[in-house]
């Protein structure tokens, strides 16, 4: 039987190749991929992750291929990514403590949670969370989705982010203890070198802001304790750590590398690498 991934996507634009990288990968390997955003929109490319001739700014080159640059369009012309399932209609929103009859709600979402986790969630083999600026807007700080990643956790199965997905993992936490779920592990990550100092976007949209509205990598090292450790790698062209049930990945040069150690950690039981 085919090992099923669900792969979450922002609607607000995800960078091509850290949804192509891995995909294949994943399509080589046989498994099935499942695709998911927030609200059930179609997620769509960012528009520099399609065309190979983009400078990115921190780096000073190109980071899209022609050969990649080509294959992403093809994806956006492929139906492939149409009618994702929707976070926001699978799982349910945690009350507001002001809300009238708080607790009867509170014991209703938990029960529902727990229906989720059992006969949606376990399905799924492994959670994909694709990076880019979208997930800046709709994924990081997502109750649903974090409720998903404390799932994949609890059910003792492998997650793995990419760039800035990797913030939804530092605010994945139980809301009732409220520790992060990275704390003693070992993540990498967007590192403070690799952030704009201007023109980060977001798809159909025309706001255009600084540099991003957090430092990724200050709030990895703040979430993974004393215990645990951010690695950047900077300097070194990728950086991919794997810490089980955690696969965290850079930035778009090491998407395919990300997909090819989630796939060893599903088969071959990889536990620990790049540290």
């Amino acid at each position: 039987m085919a090992r099923r991934i669900l792969v979450v996507l922002s609607e607000w634009g995800h960078w091509g190749e850290e949804l192509v990288g891995p995909l294949e990968v994943l399509d080589d390997a046989g498994c099935e991929s499942v695709f998911a955003t927030p609200k059930g929109k179609r997620s769509h490319a960012l528009p520099p992750s399609m065309d190979s001739t983009y400078v990115d700014p921190p780096l000073g080159r190109p980071v899209v291929s022609a050969e990649m640059a080509a294959k992403v369009r093809a994806m956006e012309r492929s139906p492939r990514l149409d009618h994702p399932l929707s976070l926001a209609q699978l799982l349910p929103e945690r009350p507001y403590v002001s809300e009238a009859d708080y607790l009867r709600k509170l014991e209703a979402y938990y029960h529902r949670l727990e229906e989720v986790e059992a006969q949606e969630l376990a399905q799924y083999d492994a959670l994909l969370l694709v990076g880019g600026s979208g997930p800046l807007v709709d994924m990081a700080n997502n109750q649903r989705l974090h409720d998903v990643i404390l799932a994949f956790v609890k059910m003792d199965r492998p997650v793995a982010a990419e760039c800035y997905g990797v913030a939804c993992l530092a605010f994945a936490r139980d809301v009732r203890r409220r520790k992060s779920i990275l704390w003693g592990k070992r993540v990498t990550g967007h590192p403070i070198e690799y952030d704009y100092k201007d023109g980060t976007g977001f798809l159909g949209t025309d706001f255009v802001i600084g540099p991003p509205p957090y430092p990724l990598e200050y709030i990895l090292r703040d979430a993974v304790g004393p215990e645990g450790e951010y690695i950047g790698n900077v300097g070194n062209r990728t950086s991919v750590i794997v810490d089980y049930p955690f696969v965290t990945s850079r930035s778009t040069a090491e998407s395919r590398l990300c997909g090819q150690k989630l796939v060893e950690v599903l088969e071959n039981g990889l536990r620990r690498w790049g540290w």
